[in-house]
Protein backbone atom coordinates (compact mmCIF):
# COMPACT_ATOMS: atom_id res chain seq x y z
CA UNK A 1 0.00 0.00 0.00
CA UNK A 2 1.26 3.43 -1.08
CA UNK A 3 2.35 5.47 1.88
CA UNK A 4 -0.13 8.92 1.99
CA UNK A 5 0.35 12.46 0.44
CA UNK A 6 0.08 15.52 2.25
CA UNK A 7 -1.36 18.62 0.55
CA UNK A 8 -0.29 21.60 2.58
CA UNK A 9 -1.41 25.35 0.27
CA UNK A 10 -4.00 27.02 -0.90
CA UNK A 11 -7.97 26.35 -0.89
CA UNK A 12 -9.83 28.58 -3.28
CA UNK A 13 -13.24 28.70 -5.41
CA UNK A 14 -12.94 29.31 -9.39
CA UNK A 15 -15.13 31.66 -10.62
CA UNK A 16 -14.59 31.07 -14.53
CA UNK A 17 -15.89 32.59 -17.13
CA UNK A 18 -15.31 31.21 -21.20
CA UNK A 19 -15.22 34.35 -23.99
CA UNK A 20 -13.94 34.34 -27.56
CA UNK A 21 -11.24 36.39 -26.68
CA UNK A 22 -9.63 37.97 -23.36
CA UNK A 23 -10.09 41.07 -22.78
CA UNK A 24 -7.49 43.86 -23.25
CA UNK A 25 -7.00 46.91 -20.79
CA UNK A 26 -10.23 48.56 -21.20
CA UNK A 27 -12.14 46.32 -23.32
CA UNK A 28 -15.73 44.58 -22.48
CA UNK A 29 -16.16 41.60 -24.75
CA UNK A 30 -19.62 39.14 -24.07
CA UNK A 31 -19.00 36.32 -22.18
CA UNK A 32 -20.23 32.62 -22.94
CA UNK A 33 -20.98 31.22 -20.04
CA UNK A 34 -20.24 31.04 -16.26
CA UNK A 35 -19.48 28.41 -13.64
CA UNK A 36 -18.17 28.27 -10.00
CA UNK A 37 -15.73 25.65 -9.26
CA UNK A 38 -13.47 24.31 -6.23
CA UNK A 39 -9.85 25.16 -6.77
CA UNK A 40 -6.81 26.93 -5.23
CA UNK A 41 -3.69 25.58 -6.13
CA UNK A 42 -3.33 22.87 -2.57
CA UNK A 43 -6.68 21.72 -3.23
CA UNK A 44 -6.32 21.10 -6.81
CA UNK A 45 -3.19 19.22 -6.50
CA UNK A 46 -5.00 17.29 -3.21
CA UNK A 47 -8.05 16.07 -5.68
CA UNK A 48 -5.40 15.22 -8.92
CA UNK A 49 -3.20 13.04 -6.17
CA UNK A 50 -6.26 11.26 -4.82
CA UNK A 51 -8.21 10.61 -8.06
CA UNK A 52 -5.25 9.43 -9.54
CA UNK A 53 -4.85 6.98 -6.63
CA UNK A 54 -3.58 8.36 -3.58
CA UNK A 55 -4.12 8.38 -0.06
CA UNK A 56 -3.91 12.19 0.05
CA UNK A 57 -4.58 14.48 3.47
CA UNK A 58 -5.03 19.02 2.68
CA UNK A 59 -4.20 21.39 4.96
CA UNK A 60 -4.66 24.59 4.68
CA UNK A 61 -7.64 27.37 5.76
CA UNK A 62 -11.05 28.31 4.19
CA UNK A 63 -13.13 31.51 5.38
CA UNK A 64 -16.12 31.27 7.42
CA UNK A 65 -18.20 32.66 4.69
CA UNK A 66 -20.88 29.70 3.53
CA UNK A 67 -18.44 29.60 -0.07
CA UNK A 68 -15.80 27.24 0.47
CA UNK A 69 -18.80 24.25 0.62
CA UNK A 70 -18.24 23.72 -2.79
CA UNK A 71 -14.48 22.37 -2.06
CA UNK A 72 -15.82 20.68 0.94
CA UNK A 73 -17.42 18.47 -1.09
CA UNK A 74 -15.27 17.72 -4.08
CA UNK A 75 -12.17 17.10 -1.98
CA UNK A 76 -14.92 14.48 0.48
CA UNK A 77 -16.27 12.69 -3.23
CA UNK A 78 -12.44 12.41 -4.48
CA UNK A 79 -11.36 10.75 -1.20
CA UNK A 80 -9.25 13.64 0.73
CA UNK A 81 -8.78 13.64 4.18
CA UNK A 82 -9.92 17.50 5.27
CA UNK A 83 -10.22 17.47 9.08
CA UNK A 84 -7.39 19.67 9.56
CA UNK A 85 -8.24 22.35 7.07
CA UNK A 86 -9.28 25.71 9.54
CA UNK A 87 -12.32 27.33 9.13
CA UNK A 88 -10.90 31.11 10.02
CA UNK A 89 -13.64 32.95 11.36
CA UNK A 90 -13.89 36.67 10.00
CA UNK A 91 -12.19 35.39 6.61
CA UNK A 92 -13.43 34.84 3.29
CA UNK A 93 -12.30 31.77 1.53
CA UNK A 94 -9.91 32.20 -0.93
CA UNK A 95 -11.00 33.42 -4.29
CA UNK A 96 -10.05 33.18 -8.32
CA UNK A 97 -11.35 34.89 -10.96
CA UNK A 98 -10.52 33.18 -14.35
CA UNK A 99 -11.22 34.23 -18.14
CA UNK A 100 -10.62 31.61 -20.28
CA UNK A 101 -10.43 32.52 -24.55
CA UNK A 102 -11.82 29.89 -27.31
CA UNK A 103 -7.98 28.40 -27.14
CA UNK A 104 -8.11 27.29 -24.06
CA UNK A 105 -6.01 29.81 -22.92
CA UNK A 106 -6.46 31.67 -19.40
CA UNK A 107 -6.40 34.54 -17.71
CA UNK A 108 -6.55 34.75 -13.63
CA UNK A 109 -7.13 36.91 -10.79
CA UNK A 110 -6.35 35.58 -7.28
CA UNK A 111 -7.99 36.86 -3.83
CA UNK A 112 -5.89 35.35 -0.93
CA UNK A 113 -8.33 35.22 1.68
CA UNK A 114 -7.73 32.59 4.67
CA UNK A 115 -5.18 31.65 2.56
CA UNK A 116 -3.01 34.42 3.59
CA UNK A 117 -3.46 33.88 7.31
CA UNK A 118 -1.89 30.35 7.02
CA UNK A 119 0.66 30.20 9.68
CA UNK A 120 3.66 28.38 11.20
CA UNK A 121 1.56 27.14 13.62
CA UNK A 122 -0.74 25.42 10.47
CA UNK A 123 2.79 23.86 9.42
CA UNK A 124 3.26 22.56 12.87
CA UNK A 125 -0.01 20.48 12.08
CA UNK A 126 1.38 18.41 9.53
CA UNK A 127 4.14 16.58 11.90
CA UNK A 128 1.56 13.91 12.59
CA UNK A 129 0.67 13.11 8.61
CA UNK A 130 4.06 13.16 8.02
CA UNK A 131 4.91 10.21 9.80
CA UNK A 132 2.57 8.05 7.72
CA UNK A 133 3.83 9.79 4.44
CA UNK A 134 5.79 9.06 1.64
CA UNK A 135 5.94 13.01 -0.16
CA UNK A 136 5.09 16.61 1.28
CA UNK A 137 3.40 18.63 -1.81
CA UNK A 138 3.69 22.38 -1.30
CA UNK A 139 3.08 25.67 -3.32
CA UNK A 140 3.69 29.10 -3.15
CA UNK A 141 -0.41 30.97 -2.70
CA UNK A 142 0.17 30.58 0.85
CA UNK A 143 2.41 32.68 3.09
CA UNK A 144 6.32 31.26 2.43
CA UNK A 145 7.80 31.54 5.97
CA UNK A 146 5.00 28.16 6.88
CA UNK A 147 6.16 26.92 3.52
CA UNK A 148 9.55 26.46 4.00
CA UNK A 149 8.76 25.09 8.09
CA UNK A 150 7.05 22.34 6.44
CA UNK A 151 9.23 21.44 3.87
CA UNK A 152 11.97 21.63 6.59
CA UNK A 153 9.77 19.16 8.78
CA UNK A 154 9.13 16.60 5.66
CA UNK A 155 13.54 17.19 5.24
CA UNK A 156 13.65 16.34 8.92
CA UNK A 157 11.14 13.17 8.56
CA UNK A 158 12.71 11.78 5.86
CA UNK A 159 9.44 12.72 3.47
CA UNK A 160 10.09 13.48 -0.06
CA UNK A 161 9.81 17.54 -0.80
CA UNK A 162 8.03 18.61 -3.76
CA UNK A 163 7.80 22.03 -4.66
CA UNK A 164 5.44 23.81 -7.39
CA UNK A 165 6.71 27.56 -7.51
CA UNK A 166 3.53 28.58 -8.66
CA UNK A 167 2.78 31.68 -8.51
CA UNK A 168 6.25 32.55 -9.68
CA UNK A 169 7.67 34.35 -7.10
CA UNK A 170 8.64 38.17 -6.92
CA UNK A 171 12.05 38.69 -8.44
CA UNK A 172 12.69 40.82 -5.67
CA UNK A 173 11.89 38.24 -3.15
CA UNK A 174 13.36 35.09 -4.47
CA UNK A 175 13.30 31.57 -3.12
CA UNK A 176 15.90 31.34 -0.79
CA UNK A 177 19.24 29.38 -1.64
CA UNK A 178 18.23 27.13 1.75
CA UNK A 179 14.69 26.45 0.81
CA UNK A 180 15.64 25.20 -2.39
CA UNK A 181 18.15 22.84 -1.15
CA UNK A 182 15.04 21.49 1.05
CA UNK A 183 13.41 20.44 -2.13
CA UNK A 184 13.87 16.70 -3.53
CA UNK A 185 11.13 17.82 -6.70
CA UNK A 186 10.69 21.41 -7.94
CA UNK A 187 8.53 21.69 -10.87
CA UNK A 188 7.59 25.28 -12.61
CA UNK A 189 6.41 26.01 -15.62
CA UNK A 190 8.08 28.10 -18.22
CA UNK A 191 7.12 31.26 -16.96
CA UNK A 192 8.49 30.31 -13.51
CA UNK A 193 11.49 28.38 -14.35
CA UNK A 194 12.15 32.07 -16.36
CA UNK A 195 11.78 33.73 -13.07
CA UNK A 196 13.82 30.95 -10.92
CA UNK A 197 17.14 30.68 -13.26
CA UNK A 198 16.71 34.37 -15.12
CA UNK A 199 16.71 32.46 -18.51
CA UNK A 200 13.81 32.97 -21.18
CA UNK A 201 12.39 29.43 -21.33
CA UNK A 202 10.86 28.95 -24.71
CA UNK A 203 11.76 25.46 -25.89
CA UNK A 204 12.82 22.46 -24.83
CA UNK A 205 16.24 23.56 -25.33
CA UNK A 206 16.03 26.71 -22.83
CA UNK A 207 14.34 24.38 -20.35
CA UNK A 208 16.94 21.85 -20.44
CA UNK A 209 19.12 24.59 -19.42
CA UNK A 210 17.11 26.05 -17.07
CA UNK A 211 16.68 22.38 -15.47
CA UNK A 212 20.42 22.33 -15.37
CA UNK A 213 20.29 25.54 -13.32
CA UNK A 214 17.56 24.48 -10.78
CA UNK A 215 19.99 21.71 -10.22
CA UNK A 216 23.10 23.68 -9.85
CA UNK A 217 20.79 25.70 -6.77
CA UNK A 218 20.38 22.76 -5.09
CA UNK A 219 17.47 20.87 -6.13
CA UNK A 220 17.25 17.55 -6.89
CA UNK A 221 15.23 16.57 -9.30
CA UNK A 222 13.95 19.30 -11.71
CA UNK A 223 10.67 18.86 -14.10
CA UNK A 224 9.95 22.10 -16.52
CA UNK A 225 6.31 22.25 -18.07
CA UNK A 226 6.04 23.08 -21.51
CA UNK A 227 2.44 22.96 -22.26
CA UNK A 228 1.33 20.94 -25.05
CA UNK A 229 5.13 19.83 -25.52
CA UNK A 230 5.50 17.81 -22.14
CA UNK A 231 8.38 18.26 -19.88
CA UNK A 232 12.21 18.06 -19.59
CA UNK A 233 12.88 16.46 -16.51
CA UNK A 234 16.34 16.19 -14.69
CA UNK A 235 18.58 14.79 -12.27
CA UNK A 236 22.11 13.81 -11.65
CA UNK A 237 23.15 16.07 -14.19
CA UNK A 238 21.01 15.11 -17.05
CA UNK A 239 18.16 16.00 -18.90
CA UNK A 240 15.31 14.03 -20.77
CA UNK A 241 12.65 15.18 -22.63
CA UNK A 242 9.17 14.18 -21.66
CA UNK A 243 6.77 14.93 -25.03
CA UNK A 244 3.37 15.55 -23.80
CA UNK A 245 0.13 13.85 -25.61
CA UNK A 246 -1.52 15.62 -28.56
CA UNK A 247 -4.93 16.53 -27.50
CA UNK A 248 -7.79 19.22 -28.47
CA UNK A 249 -7.47 21.59 -25.67
CA UNK A 250 -10.76 23.27 -24.66
CA UNK A 251 -9.47 24.54 -20.91
CA UNK A 252 -5.58 24.77 -19.75
CA UNK A 253 -6.78 25.63 -15.52
CA UNK A 254 -5.40 23.61 -13.26
CA UNK A 255 -3.69 21.25 -15.94
CA UNK A 256 -0.27 21.65 -14.42
CA UNK A 257 -2.13 20.95 -10.70
CA UNK A 258 -3.19 17.78 -12.44
CA UNK A 259 0.59 16.51 -13.41
CA UNK A 260 1.86 17.45 -9.70
CA UNK A 261 -0.44 15.49 -8.27
CA UNK A 262 -0.17 13.02 -10.68
CA UNK A 263 3.55 13.15 -10.37
CA UNK A 264 2.95 12.17 -6.73
CA UNK A 265 1.32 9.61 -7.03
CA UNK A 266 3.24 8.02 -9.70
CA UNK A 267 6.54 8.19 -7.80
CA UNK A 268 5.67 7.40 -4.50
CA UNK A 269 4.58 3.92 -6.62
CA UNK A 270 8.03 3.87 -7.84
CA UNK A 271 8.29 4.64 -11.05
CA UNK A 272 11.50 6.32 -12.30
CA UNK A 273 10.99 10.23 -13.03
CA UNK A 274 10.87 10.15 -16.74
CA UNK A 275 7.87 7.49 -16.20
CA UNK A 276 6.20 9.51 -13.28
CA UNK A 277 5.89 12.30 -15.85
CA UNK A 278 4.50 10.17 -18.61
CA UNK A 279 2.03 9.04 -16.06
CA UNK A 280 1.60 12.46 -15.47
CA UNK A 281 1.58 14.54 -18.76
CA UNK A 282 -1.09 11.36 -19.47
CA UNK A 283 -3.49 12.77 -16.48
CA UNK A 284 -2.99 16.72 -17.37
CA UNK A 285 -3.76 15.90 -21.43
CA UNK A 286 -6.62 14.31 -20.06
CA UNK A 287 -7.90 17.52 -17.65
CA UNK A 288 -7.58 20.18 -20.76
CA UNK A 289 -9.93 18.47 -22.51
CA UNK A 290 -12.37 18.85 -20.03
CA UNK A 291 -13.45 22.86 -18.33
CA UNK A 292 -13.01 23.51 -14.80
CA UNK A 293 -10.03 22.92 -12.36
CA UNK A 294 -11.20 20.14 -10.03
CA UNK A 295 -14.02 18.90 -12.47
CA UNK A 296 -11.02 18.46 -14.98
CA UNK A 297 -8.91 15.96 -12.89
CA UNK A 298 -9.63 12.27 -14.29
CA UNK A 299 -9.50 8.98 -11.70
CA UNK A 300 -6.86 6.39 -11.88
CA UNK A 301 -9.07 4.39 -14.47
CA UNK A 302 -9.42 7.40 -16.72
CA UNK A 303 -5.64 7.80 -16.56
CA UNK A 304 -4.68 3.89 -17.39
CA UNK A 305 -7.36 3.92 -20.31
CA UNK A 306 -5.66 6.70 -22.00
CA UNK A 307 -2.13 5.37 -21.43
CA UNK A 308 -3.61 1.91 -22.71
CA UNK A 309 -4.69 3.37 -25.84
CA UNK A 310 -1.90 6.12 -26.48
CA UNK A 311 1.49 4.89 -26.86
CA UNK A 312 3.62 6.72 -24.63
CA UNK A 313 5.54 9.89 -26.91
CA UNK A 314 8.88 9.26 -27.62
Amino acid sequence: MQKGIVVFGSLNVDFVVTAEKRPAPGETVAGLSFRVHPGGKGANQAVAAARAGGTVTMIGRVGDDGISDVLARSLSESGVRQDLITITHGATTGCAFITVDRTGENSIIVVPGANGMVSIDDAQRLRGPLAEAFALLVQLEVPFEPVARAMEMAREMGVLVMLDPAPAPDPEHPIPGEALKLVDVIMPNRHEASVLTGRNVMDVASAELAALDLLASGVKRAVVKLGERGVVCAENGKTLPVPGFPVRAVDTTAAGDTFAGALAVALGEGLSLADACRFANAASAISVTREGAQPSMPWRAEIDEFVARNAFPS
